[in-house]
């Protein structure tokens, strides 16, 4: 068994399996999802886990170029508006509607339990050389 890291296997596998240029979506349990993306649901209950810890451990995984977020999480999320602004400085922002779209072509989804509105990052996947 792994020490540290990201213990769940079905994660750590599909991180092991990303390249340059993948997208992952970090998403609420509310974020809709369609058929297509590997999913992996960490989501337990309300709350648990939250975006901000699977943010944290998924960025101490991989290496990010660029990320976009809904811009409704401006006014209607404040915390992880925060949480974004402080993590990615130059973040995009799009409609919510676009970034739903959006999520049909990312290669993994990442379902955390977190249950306020618009904790939805999509990541583009760097190299680390």
């Amino acid at each position: 068994m792994k020490r540290a890291g990201i213990l769940n296997r079905h994660l750590a596998g599909a991180l092991a399996e990303l390249g340059h240029g993948d997208t992952v979506l970090v998403c609420d349990a509310g974020m809709p999802i369609p058929a297509g993306p590997r999913v992996v649901d960490l989501a337990f209950r309300a709350g648990v886990p939250a975006f901000a810890e699977v943010l944290a451990g998924l960025l101490d995984e991989l290496v990010v170029e660029g990320a976009t977020a809904a811009r409704e999480v401006r006014g209607a999320n404040p915390e992880a508006s925060a949480l974004l602004d402080a993590r990615f400085p130059d973040l995009a922002l799009i409609p919510h509607e676009r970034l739903k779209e959006l999520t049909a072509g990312a290669r993994l989804v990442v379902r955390t339990g977190e249950a306020r509105p618009y904790a939805n990052v999509l990541l583009r996947c760097g190299v680390f050389f």
